[in-house]
């Protein structure tokens, strides 16, 4: 009996994958047979696919992981996207990938240790470790394949406007008109020759011991400002910007890695209020609460 964590079922459903939940004991049994391995229990923390320990026929430790089935849109398929980026990182500051299935959506990765999250650094030691392993990843990616900044962009619009409604409107529209003139700015600044391939996901869940330093899991992909990664910094620690100037922190980002912090910032309200509607979606709570409590009080 496969034990599915809450919050990947109901990211399942959102995404309409209910037969992807009945046949995944099986999905599980045919890539325990085709690459000899065993799972063992599964990671709770996921949120996008299902994520659990395995074991190889020579006893090393890896971790198995397959996605929730989404519908192909404008930043493409996330199974491929994944792979490309780990393909190309070749655990260059993202974990290092053992064996892939596209159509299958799995993954077989190294098992990495602790993340930054169950570490409990302090907060400014968190978001420094976070900059320079994102910085890792950074690199021209020209023909990869992966979706733009831009299209990104227009993809978080469609999202957002669209949860914004269907959810009864959790947040003000002044927050949202806040995202979209953000968007909006972020689109049309995209520039091909300048984009770089990004993680796309860049938080502490997402940052596992790896030696002495630390790799990153789960990448979205894209090709994109770098300032992308770090306007995730801004989205992540909400509560932490309803103290103070909230944009002292995309100050501090811009100067610790040399990149733009409006551009730091504009991506950062796009992706607190995308996030914040998706976590309200999918009932992961209190963070959907936090995330669109601070896009209404950053909103100008």
């Amino acid at each position: 009996m496969i034990d599915i964590p809450a919050v990947v079922r109901n990211k399942a459903l959102a995404a309409g994958a209910t037969q992807w939940l009945e046949g995944l004991p099986a999905l599980i049994a045919d890539l325990e047979r085709d690459w000899s391995l065993a799972v063992g229990r599964p990671y709770v923390d996921g949120t996008e696919a299902f994520v659990a320990a395995a074991t190889l026929d020579d006893g090393s430790p890896a971790v198995l992981k397959v996605l929730v089935p989404q519908a192909r849109d404008a930043t493409g398929d996330a199974s491929h996207n994944e792979i490309t980026v780990l393909r190309i990182a070749d655990g260059g500051g993202c974990v290092r990938l053992l064996r892939d299935d596209v159509e299958r959506g799995a993954l077989l990765l190294d098992r990495l240790g602790p993340s930054l999250h169950d570490l409990a650094l302090p907060f400014r030691r968190r978001l420094e470790i976070l900059c320079s392993t994102a910085a890792r990843v950074w690199r021209p990616a020209p023909g990869s394949g992966l979706p733009t900044g831009a299209e990104k962009g227009r993809w978080l619009v469609d999202s957002i406007t669209s949860m914004w409604d269907e959810l009864d409107r959790p947040c003000t529209e002044r927050a949202i008109d806040h995202a979209l003139a953000c968007a909006a700015r972020r689109i049309a600044a995209h520039d091909d020759e300048r984009a770089v391939l990004v993680h796309g996901d860049v938080h502490q869940w997402n940052a596992l011991k790896a030696g002495d330093g630390f790799k990153l899991v789960d990448p979205d992909g894209l090709l994109a400002e770098a300032e992308y990664d770090l306007g995730v910094l801004m989205r992540e620690d909400p509560l932490e910007l309803l103290e103070g100037d909230p944009y002292e922190r995309a100050r501090w980002l811009g100067s610790r890695s040399g990149l733009d912090p409006t551009t730091i910032w504009e991506w950062g309200v796009v992706e607190r209020v995308s996030t914040g509607l998706l976590a309200t979606k999918i009932d992961l709570q209190p963070v959907g609460h936090e995330l669109l409590a601070v896009a209404d009080h950053v909103a100008i």
